[in-house]
């Protein structure tokens, strides 16, 4: 009898002891991103000297550190905090995407298959809460190693409006509003390659990307790239990988209407400007 109760007693220790070794199981990983953008400023009228400053802030705003604090189930992908945000200067541009990620927080639960992101625009706070993006991925046989780490490969296809990171600016011919409504309906489809590693069992990886039996490490998507640079397992301070509550709470669909609103307002009072003024236009194609 009591060899039968100290053996519950072990077992109910060890079940303890699981339990909380599955809850301090913590760790971080540095992504950094890089988006290549092509520019058409032949009939923008711009000055060279203009353009080149022009192309370094938009490479500044295209290369960013992200840091992905991640436990068993849930994750948060944040853009690295730095001293001076106002290194590319003032009158800097932002560009704010068609279902991008978050200009704060970025929560993403896999058990519960739910996100929540953090989002400032127009002087507004937004908290995007929805159900996870949902992927097909396809395991390839290739493998390759990123810093210590053995990666496998997988693929997918993602859809993608074929306007959504398209910016042009001057002059409008009102003549073709259907031709540009219709434009506006057009979907890509973009390949995705990921490399996870199984050395890390869990399903999270950077943005939107979740569903591999291993941490993400890289990311290839149309002209954008994702890449994990350094990882810390189970650091001594435990960081809180809670999900955010401030901000309106709306969906992704009724956010990317408010901003495509937004920024509809803003194309056309650039293009009015520039039309009075006689510049040309300048057409900016970011493909991820």
């Amino acid at each position: 009898m009591i060899k039968i109760l100290l053996k519950s007693i072990v077992l109910v220790f060890l079940l303890i002891q699981t339990a909380l070794s599955a809850q301090d199981f913590q760790g971080s990983a540095v992504y950094q991103t890089k988006t290549k953008v092509e520019m058409d400023l032949a009939a923008s009228g711009i000055p060279a000297d203009r353009i080149k400053r022009i192309e370094e802030m938009m490479k500044n705003q295209m290369e960013k550190t992200y840091i992905l604090t991640f436990d068993k189930t849930a994750s948060i992908y944040k853009e690295e905090e730095k001293l001076d945000q106002s290194a590319g200067g003032r009158g800097g541009m932002r560009f704010m995407m068609m279902g991008g990620g978050a200009s704060g927080k970025y929560y993403k639960n896999t058990q519960t298959k739910t996100s929540a992101k953090e989002n400032e625009f127009s002087g507004k706070n937004f908290l995007i809460k929805d159900a996870l993006k949902t992927y097909e991925w396809k395991m390839e046989q290739e493998t390759k190693t990123i810093g210590n780490n053995l990666c496998f490969k997988a693929t997918t296809i993602i859809e993608m409006p074929e306007n959504a990171n398209n910016f042009t600016f001057g002059r409008r011919n009102n003549d073709n509003k259907d031709e540009e409504k219709e434009e506006e309906e057009k979907i890509d489809l973009v390949p995705v390659t990921a490399w996870y590693s199984m050395d890390i069992p869990v399903s999270h990886g950077p943005g939107d990307y979740w569903g591999l039996p291993g941490l993400i490490l890289e990311i290839n998507a149309g002209n954008t790239q994702i890449l994990c640079t350094k990882i810390v397992m189970n650091p001594k301070e435990k960081a809180d990988i809670s999900e955010p509550s401030k901000g309106k709470v709306v969906t992704q669909k009724e956010y990317d209407e408010i901003l495509k609103e937004k920024m509809k307002e803003m194309r056309d009072r650039m293009g009015n400007e520039r039309e009075k003024s006689g510049d040309g236009g300048m057409h900016m194609r970011m493909n991820n």
